[in-house]
């Protein structure tokens, strides 16, 4: 494998989606948002409040890693390890999470404040539930989501090295 693909991931509220456009622009690199991959019955289940099941991401996930092209970046909630070790064996790119976290309390307040999403505050719990973060032998950075965005990139930006270059081959942690 050859260059590089970005997940920014992460429970609902922590900005993937925000900050995966901002890194992407940043470093002149394409972004794709998971959720835009989802099947129309995922996204039915989650509007109504109900948690998705393994059986339910097993497709998405692998939709999702088939598009992790190098040179990407995309928002992906990548919740579990088996999530993320299913991505990296299926990806055509070398992978590196990029692990956005923050309180709950956090997350409640963005997700209450952003509009036209289906994933409904009530969903959060089961996310964090379910949220097991990267280990130290998963490719990973792992950055707050308590300062502005521009602040949150360069701070991914300096802790990846990335050269930037508009091909996004550059190097890598």
């Amino acid at each position: 494998m050859t260059g590089i693909a970005y997940v920014v991931m992460g429970v609902s509220g922590c900005g993937k989606s925000t900050v995966g456009r901002a890194l992407a622009a940043r470093l002149e690199l394409t972004f794709q948002d998971g959720d835009r991959l989802h099947p129309e019955t995922n996204i039915a289940r989650m509007s109504r409040g109900e948690p998705l099941t393994d059986a339910d991401r097993g497709p998405w996930l692998k939709a999702v890693a088939a598009a992790l092209r190098p040179g990407t970046v995309m928002a992906c909630s990548a919740l579990r390890r088996q999530y993320r070790d299913l991505l990296r064996e299926f990806a055509p790119a070398d992978v590196l999470f990029i692990y956005l976290h923050g309180t709950r309390e956090k997350l409640l307040e963005r997700m209450r404040h952003r509009e036209g999403h289906f994933m409904p505050v009530a969903l959060l719990d089961s996310q964090l539930a379910t949220l097991e973060e990267p280990e130290p032998d998963e490719r990973h950075l792992k950055v707050g989501i308590a300062p502005p965005t521009a602040e949150i990139v360069a701070t991914i930006g300096s802790r990846t090295n990335q050269t930037i270059c508009p091909n996004g081959h550059g190097g890598g942690i």
